[in-house]
């Protein structure tokens, strides 16, 4: 017998056994009509006598893997999840989760409601709502303690990270593990030995082992936070998840529910889960590009051509040696090219030594990497991407020839980080088939991809650029032709704003301090030490990064810049930085004397950025606003719970930001103004 309960549910019975099976692709998210399906289910499964026991599965790819997150903007309808998931668990037939793919988020709490968990070999399980500023909120935080313990159960929630089968196993999370093609057989053999079974079913909110061992460690709590300080910095939801556990150990089941649904709702409101939900959509959003559609044409991409072998060409051909192409590594000069491709054996060798590679992946990896002192040799691949320094006049002459050298149909890059990619072009008798490749530092590790769309650009070089990169594991973001593109562009103000404020008297201690309290990682006058203060060229006569330039001092990679650095990279002012910000400031005649409080920083950095990101926008230069937010983030580190420049800028207050602007003698952007004068908003 079947039965179709929903769009998306149908019931299946065979020998007393009914088989549930989701079908919402692509991850079987858990909205309204597999919600409305799975009641229908448990109705049924409880009110058939022909029903003895009952497996949930999916059919597709893989076990739910979630909520459907945009009902959390459009507004969530009956019947919620907790109540979906507590009529499962309460019906008096046996009933199996049989899992597999990624079960997470709700799809995890759905399986934490059934009596039995069968894994497939290869599935990964996890509670993954941290990353959204949010907690499990059907149940999970409650469930999950009382089955594999507090301190397993808190690993999971405030890290995010899934856990694989095995470990599941071992935690006690899942009650079985099988080979993936005998999943829904297992499961359903389970559920037949089950409901021959006489006595209670084992319900996972009436157990009680974990919580009376986790409540007789009185510093578990403490320790656990302790331990993992650096998951609770800066953001709130892992101090609420610890709350509810807390409930889970110390309440009956139904206060610890209540206790979870309060601090859900709290965090549900807050500003940083809207700022991480929009960061979640935006991420999704940058591969798609107006007018370039699945039809387009894409161009086959079998073997790449990198020219120069420092370190981002190096790490940029690390990418596709990572996904089996072939790369061609050109470089002038012997020593260079054996010193590159010395540096890349070596990363593969560092990656082995922390078990993510074997030896054999890391041979088999330098073995698709060939080096040349010849640029002939690129006549015959499908892709270049140029990586030398970011001179015109260099990429002017590289760019003829590879035009001269490269097969008809090869797509020629240029991997420049601000220089003018239609000019490049020009050097070239085939426009169309020019593009940006802009690759961040290090190359083979940061997660962002500037594709960047000259006047001339083919959609099909466009749409091959975008796919490539998804392919190479980055991230994405289109830009139009401007100095610096996005992610440069937009930061060039707050590196400019953070000199300023330390030539007008604010310590550089205290501007780099003020920052990290708002989530960066490092302040920006710690960041131009970290970059070089070699890289970036400031304007004016007598700069201090020219200055401590002069001294042979460029920062981390060379003598210290700003600050000094003792053996562990731990930086102090260093005294010859002091000495030059005094002779900046007697020769720019400033007093030197403002000193600003932390939040003065904060705004005195950032409003410039927005700023900017309004111009781009205005510009076309991005697509979107969330496109901003996305370079900004994986770009340069900006904090993901504040959203990105634009979402900030909205939930700060455009008002607030255009008065903020005008004070400082800023004026503010023209879609800055009018969205701030009309209620508007860039996200």
């Amino acid at each position: 017998m079947s039965v179709t309960l929903s769009d998306t549910v149908s019931l299946t019975v065979d020998n007393g056994i009914a088989v549930v099976a989701i079908d919402n692709p692509p991850v079987n998210a858990l909205g309204l009509s597999v919600r409305e399906g799975l009641v229908a289910a448990a109705d049924k499964i409880g009110s058939d006598t022909d029903i003895k026991a009952a497996v949930i599965t999916a059919k597709g790819r893989t076990f739910p893997a979630g909520a459907d997150i945009a009902e959390f903007d459009t507004g969530i309808t009956d019947p919620w999840l907790p109540a979906v998931i507590d009529q499962i668990e309460a019906l008096e037939k046996p009933v199996v989760a049989a899992i597999f793919g990624t079960a997470l988020g709700g799809g995890l709490e759905l399986a934490l409601g059934c009596h039995y968990r069968v894994a497939a070999a290869s599935a990964r399980m996890g509670l993954p709502e941290v990353k959204l500023g949010l907690l499990p909120g059907a149940g999970g935080t409650q469930r999950l303690p009382r089955l594999v313990g507090a301190e397993a159960a808190l690993n999971m929630m405030v890290s995010g990270k899934p856990v694989k089968a095995a470990l599941a196993e071992k935690m006690g999370l899942v009650d079985k593990v099988v080979a993936d093609d005998a999943l829904l057989a297992e499961a359903v053999q389970l559920a037949a030995a089950m409901m021959a079974k006489d006595g209670p079913l084992p319900r996972v909110s009436e157990m009680t082992e974990w919580t009376e061992k986790d409540a007789a460690d009185a510093d578990l709590f403490d320790r656990f936070k302790a331990e993992h300080g650096r998951l609770f910095r800066g953001v709130i939801a892992p101090d609420m998840i610890l709350d509810s556990v807390k409930s889970a150990v110390a309440l009956p089941f139904k206060k610890g529910l209540e206790a979870e649904n309060a601090n859900f709702m709290k965090l549900f409101t807050s500003d940083q889960s809207k700022a991480l939900r929009h960061i979640f959509f935006a991420m999704r959003e940058t591969s798609k590009v107006p007018g370039i559609g699945k039809e387009t044409p894409l161009i086959d991409v079998k073997s790449v051509g990198v020219i120069g072998a420092g370190t981002m060409g190096g790490g940029i051909a690390m990418n596709f040696a990572n996904i089996g192409i072939p790369v061609k590594i050109i470089e002038v000069k012997a020593e260079a090219l054996e010193r590159g491709l010395g540096v890349i054996r070596k990363n593969y060798e560092n990656t082995a030594k922390k078990g993510r590679l074997t030896a054999e992946d890391v041979e088999t990896r330098m073995g698709l990497l060939t080096g040349s002192l010849d640029m002939e040799d690129l006549a015959d691949v499908d892709l270049v991407i140029e990586a030398v320094f970011e001179s015109m006049e260099i990429k002017e002459k590289v760019f003829s020839r590879l035009d001269k050298i490269c097969k008809p149909g090869a797509i020629l890059a240029s991997n420049t980080s601000f220089l003018d990619i239609d000019h490049i072009a020009t050097f070239t008798s085939r426009p169309e088939m020019v593009l940006g490749l802009h690759f961040f530092s290090p190359a083979n590790v940061m997660p962002l991809l500037e594709v960047v769309r000259g006047e001339k650009s083919s959609d099909s070089v466009i749409a091959t650029g975008m796919k490539l990169a998804g392919a190479i594991k980055k991230t994405p973001v289109l830009a139009r032709v401007c100095d610096g593109f996005i992610a440069n562009r937009l930061m060039f103000p707050y590196m400019v704003a953070s000199q300023e404020m330390l030539l007008a008297g604010t310590p550089m201690q205290m501007i780099d301090s003020a920052m990290r309290d708002y989530g960066f990682a490092m302040g920006p006058i710690a960041l131009l030490d970290l970059i070089g203060l070699d890289v970036i060229t400031f304007p004016g006569e007598m700069t201090m990064t020219g200055e401590l330039v002069a001294q042979e001092r460029r920062g981390q990679k060379l003598n210290g810049g700003f600050y000094d650095y003792d053996e562990k990279r731990k930086g102090t002012p260093a005294p010859a930085a002091l000495d030059i910000i005094d002779k900046v400031r007697k020769h720019r005649d400033i007093a030197g004397d403002r000193k600003l409080t932390p939040d003065q920083v904060v705004a005195g950095l950032l409003y410039p950025v927005i700023n900017e990101g309004a111009k781009i926008l205005e510009e076309g230069i991005a697509l979107r606003a969330g496109d901003i937010d996305v370079a900004a983030i994986l770009g340069y580190n900006w904090p993901a719970y504040q959203g990105g420049p634009m979402c900030w800028a909205d939930i700060h207050g455009l008002p607030k930001i255009v008065a903020g602007l005008e004070a400082m003698g800023l004026e503010p952007a023209a879609l800055l103004k009018k969205l701030a004068s009309e209620g508007g908003s860039f996200t």
